[in-house]
């Protein structure tokens, strides 16, 4: 069994991905949308950017897996086993999740959220309770099947303002929590305390706080996938351009904002197929919309490097399958949850390896 934390082996890695991320700061990018099937299955999506390279593997931790946070030196650490097995994102080698899904149908993510997330100080939390800000969604995911049960259990946990060993910076997350009944919450830590939304929309992309996305959806209540009708001036009418007119106005650009009213418009309009594989290749469609190609964002002169889709996340919460797609191979992989061994005494993991070279068409022979 890996235990990771409060060992040389847990502090160094925490350090790295710190050190990582603050290297990453103007990163703040990740979309996250929810689109339920014909048949009620909800279907999950979710891109992440960032502007370095984030060494991602695709885990599988099982029932019982112990989990050790990570702490200053001489300060007690939460520990907890995973009750429930699940799949996800892990970065340098750590098994905290930034994605994922567990074998119940809860699924979720962290994202960035910078500029307002605010953490409770480590020496006014209880140690057994509190979590650093990249290991609350392992935490969620490892002990809860349903958004229901994240929102009674979140008076028991706080996150703390815990920046990595060695690296004075700590994360700000927010969290887009889902399960298989189409029940969606945001979760942002606000001055030390948890604010809760339901989300019927199942949209979030980053800061600002969720309450001012949806205020800010009042602006966009005349956009519509339905083409605009002529306007008749006098004796003169004057047509669209072409199809797409109700959605004149729509942002297009990747600021957080825009993406949050684009990703609901695309959300809320597309037209339901029956069942959750098409509606996995219909978010795929929909998150397509979301790449951000290498070089349209240039953070260099504030410290970072070019921001890009490094990978785009579906989960079928009802059928339990994951898949995964890179920036170098877009080819959607599979994980299928139901395959695996939960009660294995071991993480399993894939490392996301490229395939730079597309596959070649099959042709029959005449």
């Amino acid at each position: 069994m890996i235990k990771w934390g409060r060992g040389f082996v847990g502090r160094g890695i925490a350090a790295v991905l710190a050190g990582a991320m603050a290297a990453a700061a103007p990163a703040q990018a990740c979309t996250n949308i929810l689109v339920l099937a014909a048949d009620g299955t909800p279907v999950y999506g979710r891109t992440l950017e960032y502007a370095l390279e984030t060494q991602s593997d695709v885990v599988v931790v099982p029932r019982n897996h112990e989990f050790i946070g990570t702490r200053p030196a001489k300060m007690a650490a939460p520990k907890w086993s995973s009750r429930y097995g699940f799949v996800g994102v892990m970065s340098f080698g750590q098994p905290f999740v930034s994605d994922g899904m567990n074998e119940k149908g809860l699924a979720g993510g962290a994202l960035y959220f910078p500029g307002f997330a605010g953490y409770t100080p480590v020496d006014k939390a209880d140690p057994s309770t509190a979590l650093a800000p990249w290991e609350f969604l392992t935490w969620i995911l490892s002990n809860f099947a349903t958004v229901a049960e994240v929102k009674a259990a979140l008076d028991k946990a706080v996150i703390v303002d815990l920046p990595a060993p060695m690296v004075n910076f700590t994360l700000p997350f927010h969290f887009p929590i889902h399960d298989a009944t189409g029940a969606s919450i945001v979760i942002e830590p606000i001055d030390g305390k948890f604010k809760v939304y339901d989300n019927p929309l199942g949209v979030l992309t980053n800061s600002p706080t969720f309450d001012w996305h949806l205020t800010n959806v009042r602006n966009y209540v005349r956009i519509s996938p339905v083409g605009a009708a002529p306007l008749k001036i006098g004796s003169k009418s004057f047509e669209p351009f072409g199809q797409g007119s109700g959605l004149l106005g729509i942002p297009g650009d990747p600021t957080p904002p825009s993406r949050f009213i684009r990703a609901l418009g695309y959300a809320a309009s597309a037209k339901q197929v029956a069942d959750g594989p098409q509606t996995v290749r219909l978010v795929e469609h929909i998150m397509n919309n979301f790449d951000i190609p290498i070089g349209f964002i240039d953070s260099a002169a504030k410290g970072g490097e070019l921001e890009y889709t490094q990978w785009t996340s579906i989960a079928d919460l009802r059928a339990k399958k994951y898949y995964i797609k890179g920036y170098r191979d877009q080819v959607l992989r599979t994980v299928d949850l139901t395959s695996f061994d939960l009660d294995a005494k071991g993480l399993q993991v894939a490392p996301f390896k490229l395939n730079l070279t597309p596959p070649p068409l099959q042709f029959n022979k005449s």
